[in-house]
């Protein structure tokens, strides 16, 4: 069991199930079970993912001054996750629309409300940084002053980078240039994927990059290794709605690398992991212990007990 420090972005989002992207204009569509409403984003589905395989968790993110925290437990979720570090800080939580077809194309639109004026109380981080084992941000302006913190206190620090883009990078290069481990995904990255994750790791340099390439799978670069591998995408259940995924590949591939130290066997628990996460509606639905997780694991790939 690791324990992490997890700051970052959390909304509340709407999934819609629609017939086809792009939509076609109809005045009225009524479907049963087409609609989801729940917490989500990077910081809470990672903690959460994380808290299902075991590990312990400070989740530090900010919400609207009048949200009622309890949407982040539900009662019928097995896992609970501590809302002592979640802030009501800004004028309104973040929300995200989404909506999917049946082919896996989707289309979000998002509203950050203030999220980019928080500031968040760090005489609550500092002493919780000296007993984590990893901090793992999302690339918001409130978890800058994270940073120092886990490069003073020799911590490793991964980060997920939300929606990159060429013209936003230099207000990046701080997460950038101190991560250990860097999560993109490829949908909002136009360039051939290779190069690209051979520019980000002569660039910066860290430790891994993984770029997440959704029904595609994952490349994934290891310094230490020296490799860059793509691996596939893992089909297990029915596709559902794949957001989150990412979130939950990620999640799932630090718990594990922090375990072992081998980004080879970590990618391919997480890609079985996510693969799971994917049969289920919402981004924070659909984890699994860590147990489960094992005996997925060997049912799929070694039934006989064989190595």
């Amino acid at each position: 069991m690791s324990k992490f420090i997890v700051a970052g972005i959390t909304q509340l989002e709407t999934i819609v199930k629609v017939k086809e992207i792009p939509i076609k204009y109809e005045p009225y569509t009524g479907e049963r079970d087409s609609i989801y409403i729940s917490a989500g984003g990077d910081a809470f589905n990672e903690s959460l993912a994380l808290k299902w395989l075991g590990d312990e968790v400070e989740f530090m993110t900010v919400v609207g001054e009048n949200e009622d925290l309890s949407i982040f437990n539900p009662a019928n979720r097995e896992v609970t996750l501590s809302t002592e570090y979640v802030l009501p800080i800004i004028k309104e939580t973040p929300k995200e629309i989404l909506l999917y077809d049946a082919r896996r194309k989707a289309q979000r639109f998002e509203d950050l409300k203030d999220i980019r004026d928080a500031d968040y109380n760090m005489m609550l981080v500092d002493p919780l940084v000296p007993k984590c084992d990893m901090m793992v941000l999302s690339n918001v302006n409130f978890c800058r002053p994270f940073i120092a913190r886990a490069v003073d206190n020799n911590k490793k620090l991964a980060v997920k980078i939300h929606s990159f883009k060429r013209d936003k990078e230099i207000y990046n290069e701080d997460f950038l240039k101190n991560a250990n481990i860097l999560y993109f995904n490829d949908n909002s990255i136009d360039e051939e994927p290779y190069e690209f994750v051979k520019e980000m790791a002569g660039k910066y340099d860290p430790e891994i990059i993984i770029l997440g390439q959704g029904e595609n799978g994952a490349i994934i670069y290891d310094k230490n290794k020296d490799f860059t591998v793509h691996y596939d995408a893992v089909n297990t259940k029915q596709v559902v709605n794949n957001a989150g995924a990412g979130n939950a590949l990620f999640a799932c591939f630090l718990h594990y690398y922090l375990k072992t130290a081998d980004s080879k066997l970590s990618i391919h628990k997480a890609l079985l992991f996510a693969s799971n996460k994917i049969g289920y509606m919402g981004t924070s639905n659909g984890f699994m212990t860590e147990e489960q997780l094992e005996q997925w694991d060997n049912l799929i790939w070694n039934p006989r007990g064989a190595r």
